[in-house]
């Protein structure tokens, strides 16, 4: 075992070898920012991962959303990722062509890490943010976050060390773990577990959680290749994506470094359903536009089943799921370790906060009424997509690349047909800002419903459950910068009185930060005096005054309503 952070301590009862506030069973991107987010907030975690330390994770993700970029700039992490990647000036583009070497149909506009943050022509250029998306590999993404994990008071990263089951009860819970390295057996006592630790999850197991929907959707032949003087056979303004389409073969390219690595994703036909029955180099060769004398070296190969998995739960007692040990879908936009994260951030504050005493047990009930209604949308809409996509893709004209008015046409409307599908993709705007919580049992809702989204559109709202939309305020900041790690009431109008409120939420002992709204640009969906944000930016409550039972309000907040009965279980 591999112990990196703060040092493990026995615990004073002798009844486990150690013992931590939350255990944290896998240190991929979803566990790393939910260790990271809980060290924030002063809990101390252990993370427990089977690889080496900093040992490379598989060529996956290649996306950091909006969403988590923001979350990362709270974390003080956003810079570090966004510095890391293809080369500052190099496009993010998204190209459609007949082959990476071929012609192009049409393409993405998407601005360079120079261009950022001053190019706002692109589709994604106008976003409400103060962090933009960023294009980079896991394998780029992974390392930045686990050296800045390790740094973090009260984290420790234990490699090597695999937990293997557990038992829990109404003090707590006591994992079993076993390090790698020699075999010895660990007890590891901690108050909850989280298992971020992906689709083959021992968490998901112990907790009688079970995968349903689409089992196999389609099948992708994956490689990483090595390709020196690709570059120089690629026409035009180079791109971060290359979609190739041809009567031959269809398939999707990533430039990993921007020089000579890329990842090559193969998609096989519906009656090519063995990995090892197709032709890999001869599909790479059709997907790139490269003859046979053309030297390239595989690196590695994951080929892979895109499904449509959703847990049926989330948590027993005080035991949960995140990440890929909760779903499944296509890697399409990244979507999958984005929603992974965006589980972590929900979930953290609510430990945090039962942790510090303020949080009432019906607090934990919310991150389950959250994010499986929010995790079963994400699917059916990336399964839609993929849909459309196979649509396009099975149907390419055999005379697509000919030099000809013919081909032209063909390229015309093949592109344009692209340039729709994919540009909700990777400019997902509604699957960013638009998705709201309306089954929540700590969110105060009123008699507005929230406003529909899709994959590419969405409105600003501030119906509770709602994204709090983004705006600058007068002194320059970002309004996500300026709001407390916990609730933050934004008053806009200050003859507004809060005074009960910010006493019954003293009297609960719970964190509550006035915000006095000073903004020349304020959207228009602020349409409140007072509108109540939690930390991960959505609405809990808005109004013109506060309710005149403002401890009914704090005690919904916290998790302590009267109506709310623990029916999962603190086991407290």
């Amino acid at each position: 075992m591999e112990i990196h952070g703060q040092p493990l301590a026995p615990p004073r009862d002798g009844a486990a070898d150690v013992r931590v506030p939350v255990l944290v069973v896998g240190a991929g991107p979803v566990g790393l920012t939910l260790a990271l987010d809980l060290a924030w907030r002063g809990i101390p975690c252990l993370l427990a991962e089977v690889r080496h330390f900093r040992e490379p994770p598989n060529v996956k993700c290649n996306h950091v959303a909006a969403r988590t970029m923001e979350q990362f700039r709270r974390l003080g992490v956003a810079a570090k990722v966004r510095a890391a990647g293809l080369p500052d000036d190099h496009p993010n583009d998204v190209a459609f062509r007949t082959a990476l070497t071929g012609r192009e149909m049409s393409r993405v506009r998407i601005p360079s890490r120079l261009e950022r943050f001053s190019d706002t022509s692109g589709p994604d250029g106008w976003w409400p943010t103060p962090e933009p998306p960023h294009r980079v590999n896991q394998v780029y993404l992974e390392p930045i976050l686990v050296d800045h994990a390790v740094q973090q008071a009260g984290l420790t990263l234990a490699n090597r060390l695999r937990v293997i089951d557990f038992v829990q009860d109404g003090a707590g819970v006591l994992a079993q773990a076993e390090d790698l390295d020699t075999g010895k057996r660990m007890a590891i006592a901690c108050d909850y577990l989280v298992g971020c630790d992906g689709a083959r999850s021992t968490v998901r197991k112990a907790i009688g959680g079970t995968l349903s929907g689409q089992s196999e959707i389609k099948k992708v032949q994956s490689t990483l290749i090595d390709a020196p003087g690709l570059w120089d056979r690629v026409p035009g303004r180079r791109a971060w994506c290359y979609y190739a389409l041809n009567p031959r073969r269809t398939g999707t390219i990533f430039c990993i470094d921007g020089r000579d690595r890329w990842l090559v994703h193969n998609s096989l036909r519906p009656d090519e359903t063995d990995f090892d029955a197709v032709d890999r180099d001869r599909c790479l060769r059709a997907i790139l536009g490269v003859d046979a004398d053309f030297e390239f070296t595989v690196v590695s190969k994951e080929d892979w089943v895109a499904r449509r998995l959703v847990a049926d739960r989330l948590r027993a007692g005080r035991a949960f799921i995140a990440g890929d040990a909760a779903h499944l879908w296509a890697p399409h936009g990244g979507f999958g370790m984005n929603a992974g994260i965006a589980d972590a951030l929900d979930l953290s504050w609510m430990l945090a906060a039962r942790m510090q005493g303020w949080g009432a047990p019906g607090l934990l009930e919310a991150y389950q009424a959250e994010r499986l209604p929010i995790t079963d949308q994400v699917s059916r809409h990336v399964a839609g997509h993929g849909s459309a996509k196979r649509d396009i893709e099975a149907d390419i004209p055999a005379r697509i690349e000919e030099d000809s008015a013919e081909g032209e046409a063909l390229r015309a409307d093949l592109g344009q047909r692209n340039y729709a599908l994919h540009v909700r993709q990777f400019c997902a705007a509604g699957l960013n800002f638009g998705y709201y919580y309306d089954q929540s049992p700590i969110i105060a809702y009123d008699s507005e419903t929230p406003p529909p989204y899709g994959m590419g559109e969405f409105t600003s709202s501030t119906v509770p459950g709602c994204r709090a939309p983004h705006f600058r305020l007068r002194d320059g900041r970002s309004l996500y910068d300026a709001c407390g790690p916990y609730y933050t009431l934004l008053r806009f109008d200050r003859s507004a009185s809060i005074g009960a409120l910010e006493d019954a939420a003293a009297a609960a002992g719970m964190p509550l930060t006035v915000l006095e709204v000073e903004a020349d640009d304020v959207p228009a969906a602020y349409r409140h005096a007072l509108v109540l944000c939690r930390p991960d930016q959505h609405v809990a409550w808005r109004g013109d005054a506060v309710p005149g039972d403002a401890r009914a309000l704090v005690e919904l907040l916290r998790g302590a309503a009267p109506s709310q009965n623990e029916t999962t279980g603190d086991m407290d």
